[in-house]
């Protein structure tokens, strides 16, 4: 798979799991230096924002808006993920005064379960997932552009209605 950034192609690594499947399992830190993996949620429903960088614009702007969309939805565990160091999170996260769940994928192992690496840049794809409580993939969206925005109100929609 190919993605651009401002038009210019990268190479994204491996396979992307597909709507239906279960989704795969993954092991990364949080800010607590947590280890969280997707089993935990079984019985949730969860919404995966996956930004290449949290300290550029598009990035923040979609980090907040799931913050601020999904934090209010019962019953849904949002997460964020970048390639990010814990510091680079941190820091970003006390800048803007937000509190949620922030995971560091700094050995890109959640990308790769993923298929969301881009090794020439050393980020992750700009994506978004949501799972069921049974830990099937309900929801992905590749964004083929990286400066672009996912469609925040469709996956919203969707991880309202699997509730």
């Amino acid at each position: 798979m190919e993605i651009t950034r401002k038009g210019t192609p990268f190479k994204v690594e491996g396979t992307q799991p597909a709507v239906g499947e279960q989704a795969p399992d993954f092991s990364v830190k949080n800010l607590k230096d947590e280890t969280i993996e997707l089993k935990q949620f079984n019985g949730k429903v969860v919404l995966i924002s996956v930004v290449p960088d949290i300290d550029t614009r598009v990035c923040a702007v979609q980090t907040k808006a799931f913050n601020s969309a999904a934090s209010a939805i019962e019953g849904v565990q949002l997460m964020t993920i970048s390639t990010n160091t814990k510091e680079q999170q941190e820091n970003w996260c006390a800048g803007e005064g937000i509190e949620m769940e922030m995971l560091h994928d700094t050995d890109a192992s959640f990308g790769k379960a993923y298929g969301l690496f881009v090794p020439e840049m050393n980020v992750l794809a700009r994506s978004v997932f949501v799972i069921d409580a049974s830990g099937k993939l309900i929801y992905k969206e590749i964004v083929s552009e990286m400066v672009d925005e996912p469609n925040y109100d469709k996956a919203i929609e969707v991880a309202k209605a699997a509730r």
